[in-house]
């Protein structure tokens, strides 16, 4: 599937983030021509483009979640017919009795 634009109607995209990040984001964009919003759209043509996030999602520590499918069919199981707790407390009880 390939993004293609059609002078169609443009719309506004309102996000709350840190001051820094957005100061950091935009300092990286400036550097290779872009301003942030430009650096956005390019961002989201190239999520419609390859259908998916354009990069690996990782953890804070910063590893990398290679089995990024199988994850995602895991917590979908987990959602399907795994056990469901109403609190905390449940949760541990239900731990601790096994």
């Amino acid at each position: 599937m390939h993004y293609t634009s059609n002078m169609s109607i443009q719309t506004t995209i309102q996000i709350r983030i840190e001051e820094d990040l957005k100061e950091k984001a935009s300092e990286v964009l400036k550097d290779i021509g872009l301003d942030l919003s430009s650096g956005i759209k390019l961002f989201l043509k190239e999520i419609v483009a390859s259908e998916s996030i354009p990069f690996f999602p990782s953890t804070v520590k910063g590893k990398r979640l290679l089995n990024y499918e199988m994850l995602k069919k895991e917590v979908a199981e987990a959602k399907k017919s795994g056990k469901r707790y109403t609190s905390g407390k449940e949760m541990i009880d239900d731990i601790l009795s096994n």
